[in-house]
């Protein structure tokens, strides 16, 4: 399971117009290009495959615990490393945040490659 290079510096919604951006609070430490879930609390997190849980998107900026974040649910996103051919899957990864080019504990798709 390769996780993808994220440029956290690059990130930002392309297309912006036609996506979906939510604007959430941070629950902990978020880097801009993780994949982030809702808690029971209704704030974000970085997501793992392995807790088999809900996948919110990718946040596009980073936040420290109790700090505002942007999040894209749907859309086009740069700043992540493709891991293969256009229309490749990409998952939530088992290591919190990360996503990759292989499925984690959970089949928790992420997105597709471009």
């Amino acid at each position: 399971m390769a996780v993808l290079t994220v440029t956290a510096a690059r990130v930002a919604a392309i297309f912006p117009q036609k996506a979906e951006i939510y604007d959430f609070i941070a629950a902990s430490a978020i880097t801009a290009g993780q994949a982030v879930t809702i808690n029971t609390a209704g704030k974000v997190e970085p997501a793992s495959a392995a807790t088999a849980i809900h996948f919110a998107g990718i946040a596009l900026s980073a936040a420290g615990a109790g700090q505002a974040v942007s999040v894209l649910k749907s859309g086009h996103v740069a700043g992540l490393a493709p891991a293969g051919n256009a229309g490749t899957l990409v998952y939530v990864g088992d290591t919190a945040g990360t996503v990759t080019d292989t499925a984690g504990t959970a089949t928790i798709t992420a997105g597709r490659v471009i």
